[in-house]
């Protein structure tokens, strides 16, 4: 990046400059470079290039199966040296852009200033741009504000022109003569899809401002000198204005650099370490905002990532609740009972907190894009286990009591489903540690660039699951029999309170009493004295008491 009205070859040379030193790095395969505002749309890794660049490189790294047991060849430390070395050239500022895992992403800490007064928004933005360089932390500051150029302005005397009878259309066509050319026409051909222009123009060597000093004007008088009525100075070239809600704005980005921190005492003087990065960041550029108000007209917003976060939290917000409601429609349609589809859902939910747990163990950052991804892949596993479990159940309750369908339930599911746990967290635990496996050539590799891509989402799945387990075997049966307790107890009281409630002579107060008589009669007994004594009988009293003696006795 260079600040300044730099022309094409003066940036070409400045590219050949760094093109040298990219290419005598011996960690650096090939390269491909350009100057100028040509293809630098679309290579950024997607994200808005800085105004002020002037030329882009881009750079591939020998295979890493080549260095991975080379650690000076390590990308880090290969772009490092690259940096080091390429700030030793003078006037140029050097940025690079890694290749995003996903979507390329705004830098981190954006600061938008909006306002309707050009000059008074100019001056805060440069003002505010220069808090950015002295902030601790920050890299790669940038900003929209213009880039300084000329333009030449050329002026046409109307009433001198008139004199000499020429017109000012007449003398723009002499104009663009040097400039861009005179349109003529336009054609087809069969190797472009689009029209080609037929211009007249001057040669090129013809092709200067001076050029305009020496053209003469064919008028009703004759040749007349072009210079007599028309005149030019430079001037400052033209801004692009960009606008958002009919406002003005400019841009300042800046990116953190990783791994500092600095010391803060609180009230009680106890003294603590604040890692920085790009949210304390923010909050500090915003306590500074506060404390030194901007002028009247000019306000200021925070946009870029913290933007792009809040709308991706909304987003994923509704995305989330509307996938429960539909999973929640679909268990009750199976279950035909809310609760039982509630408990499938709240396993669901919870298992997210092993996903937590795991970003926090592995120390690694939320991905939305592979942590969203193992989230989901969890819960598919999630609800299979609990569908099953629930299922056998209500299968079991039916010629069983409850109780102990739960129990039979429990032990008849456990197998299974630690036997889908244990597999699954031992299938993914290599991809989970970066561990790469070679079965054509042999050997392994940790934390290859492929390995890295995948171990957010195995992570998530990992620790959520066994978090998932726990829940499945015992909060999920714990749930079906507090159900159950509760239930019956509610009976019980509400029993209780009907027939402390009534009177003596309603039915509900009679049929307890009798229940609670039967209960205090004993069993009757009958004694078959009385029979014939005859080899049949004999049989009866020996097969009813076990015995061959008289007096057979029989409980009801």
């Amino acid at each position: 990046k260079a600040r300044g009205n730099l022309s094409l070859p003066e940036k070409d040379r400045i590219l050949k400059e760094a093109e040298a030193i990219v290419l005598a790095h011996p960690g650096v395969e090939s390269v491909f470079a350009f100057a100028g505002a040509g293809g630098l749309n679309q290579n950024t890794s997607g994200a808005e290039k800085p105004k002020d660049t002037i030329a882009q490189i881009q750079l591939e790294t020998i295979p890493w199966e080549n260095r991975r047991d080379r650690p000076e060849l390590d990308g880090n430390v290969i772009m490092k040296e690259l940096i080091e070395a390429l700030e030793q050239l003078p006037g140029i500022q050097i940025e690079v852009l890694g290749i995003e895992r996903g979507p390329a992403s705004n830098k981190p800490v954006h600061l938008r200033l909006t306002g309707d007064n050009w000059p008074e928004l100019l001056s805060v933005t440069q003002e505010m741009r220069s808090v950015f360089d002295q902030t601790e932390g920050l890299t790669l500051v940038e900003d929209t504000r213009p880039l300084p150029g000329i333009d030449w302005q050329i002026d046409v005397d109307v009433e001198k022109a008139g004199r000499y009878g020429a017109d000012v259309a007449t003398v723009g066509a002499m104009v663009q003569l040097v400039t861009r050319g005179i349109l003529l026409d336009t054609m087809r051909v069969e190797t472009s899809d689009e029209e080609i222009e037929i211009r007249v123009r001057l040669p090129e060597k013809d092709r200067v401002l001076s050029t305009l000093d020496g053209l003469k004007l064919r008028t009703r008088d004759g040749l007349v000198p072009l210079s007599n009525f028309i005149t030019r100075k430079p001037v400052q070239k033209l801004a692009e204005i960009n606008r958002i809600d009919q406002k003005r704005y400019f841009d300042i980005k800046a990116g953190v650099l990783p791994g500092l921190s600095r010391s803060e005492t609180d009230a009680a003087g106890v003294e603590k370490d604040i890692l920085i990065n790009a949210n304390e960041r923010i909050a500090f550029l915003t306590r500074y905002l506060e404390a030194n108000p901007l002028p009247p007209g000019v306000s200021w917003e925070w946009t870029g990532d913290q933007e792009d976060e809040a709308e991706s939290q909304a987003f994923l917000s509704k995305a989330f609740i509307a996938a429960l409601a539909l999973m929640f429609i679909i268990l009750l349609a199976q279950f035909n009972s809310f609760f039982n589809s509630f408990i499938v859902l709240l396993a669901v939910v919870l298992s997210t907190v092993g996903v937590l747990i795991g970003m926090l163990v592995m120390q690694q950052a939320f991905s939305i894009i592979m942590t969203g991804t193992g989230i989901v892949a969890l819960a598919g596993i999630v609800v299979n286990n609990n569908i099953v479990l629930i299922d056998t159940y209500q299968e079991l309750s039916r010629y069983m009591p409850r109780i102990e369908a739960i129990i039979r339930t429990a032990e008849q599911r456990i197998r299974p489903v630690l036997l889908t746990t244990i597999t699954t967290m031992a299938g993914l635990a290599p991809m989970m540690f970066g561990l790469s496996l070679d079965f054509i050539n042999g050997g392994y590799s940790i934390d290859s660039p492929t390995a890295l891509w995948w171990k957010q989402l195995a992570t998530a799945v990992v620790f959520g699951l066994g978090i998932a387990t726990v829940l499945t075997l015992l909060l999920t049966p714990s749930l079906l029999a507090a159900r159950y307790w509760i239930v019956t107890y509610i009976v019980w009281i509400a029993r209780a309170l009907a027939v402390l409630g009534a009177s003596r002579q309603a039915d509900i107060a009679r049929d307890w009493a009798l229940q609670r008589m039967a209960k205090r009669l004993k069993q009757p007994e009958i004694i078959w004295d009385d029979l014939i004594d005859t080899p049949a009988a004999q049989k009866l009293k020996k097969t009813a008491t076990g015995k061959s003696t008289d007096g057979l006795q029989a409980a009801e």
